[in-house]
């Protein structure tokens, strides 16, 4: 049986690779502060160490389990949060996975061990055109796309140095069950909890903006794929689809069938317009592709939430 090592296995993505992984037949540890993530993720009988990532027993719990896989989720990912605190964004994204490669370079030294690392959409900046291919230029504007960006250097070299097979995913606007819609949630996981209370959903800007939405199960599809085989490459998982915020809200008034009572408010400083990532090299290295639409991603998890509610 093979044994992975989730990080931030507690929080939204994380969680549901806790569940695909148990499903899968590996044994699975989790990793997670719980500054964000939330003990109930955790299923039972899944072995848990509340430990931060920066914390030197990080690496003792990586020479201790001998994973074959290490999962590297945790992060800070608050856009806002990184604007007014840099260095701590830095400390958690860079520095945390700096700690998670040295643990895997002091294993090495017994055994082998995948990494997969969850980078970020976040790390291209404005789009100088569209789709944004793995080819495009990485210019960051916020802290934390450049807290997500770094990390990817230092692992094409613990590669390159050390011999440690390793995967690169740059994620898309993932959405799906288990994400929270407080603080830095996405913006599908506010409109199900808007549309969970029949409240209003607040549009920033026109509602022309464009987003690449997947459902977070083509997340850990990808994720199950490249803890079997690593591509020693970075790449992006993404939909290669365009949607404006008002086809969003048409396609969940299909999905609820129900009218989405809605207001505007100016849009956000710092807001990308227009992004949507392309997933031709996904499919050439790993042989993946998303298997939802939006519709029937929004539909999974609309009636998730509804079945909680009439619980």
């Amino acid at each position: 049986m093979k044994k992975v090592v989730v990080t931030g296995g507690a929080g939204f993505i994380g969680s549901n690779l806790v569940k695909a992984y148990l499903k899968n037949d590996y044994e699975v540890v989790v990793v997670d502060n719980l500054k964000t993530g939330k003990l109930d993720n955790i299923p039972p009988g899944v072995m848990f160490y509340e430990v931060d990532i920066r914390d030197p027993q990080f690496i003792e719990i990586i020479l201790k389990e001998k994973p074959d896989v290490i999962n590297h989720h945790a992060a800070q990912i608050d856009v806002q949060f990184s604007i007014q605190n840099p260095v701590e964004d830095a400390s958690i994204n860079i520095l945390g996975t700096l700690n998670v490669l040295e643990s895997l370079r002091k294993l090495k030294e017994q055994k082998d061990c995948r990494l997969v690392y969850a980078s970020s959409a976040a790390a291209y900046g404005n789009p100088s055109y569209l789709g944004v291919d793995e080819k495009h230029s990485t210019l960051p504007i916020s802290f934390y796309g450049a807290s997500k960006l770094s990390p990817e250097f230092y692992v094409q070299i613990y590669h390159d140095l050390y011999d440690i097979p390793y995967s690169i995913f740059r994620y898309a606007n993932v959405y799906g069950i288990g994400q929270d819609p407080k603080g830095e949630g996405g913006v599908i996981s506010i409109l199900v909890e808007r549309i969970m209370n029949n409240s209003l959903f607040t549009i920033y800007g026109d509602g022309e903006q464009t987003r690449d939405f997947i459902f977070v199960d083509d997340i850990v599809h990808a994720n199950l794929l490249a803890s079997e085989r690593s591509i020693n490459d970075f790449c992006n998982i993404s939909t290669h689809t365009p949607t404006t915020l008002h086809e969003l809200l048409n396609i969940a008034e299909q999905v609820i069938d129900r009218k989405i009572e809605t207001t505007y408010d100016k849009e956000k400083p710092g807001d990308i317009k227009h992004s949507f990532l392309t997933n031709d090299k996904a499919e050439n290295l790993l042989n993946w592709k998303p298997s939802y639409s939006l519709f029937e991603g929004l539909k999974k998890t609309i009636s998730y939430y509804e079945k909680m509610n009439n619980q």
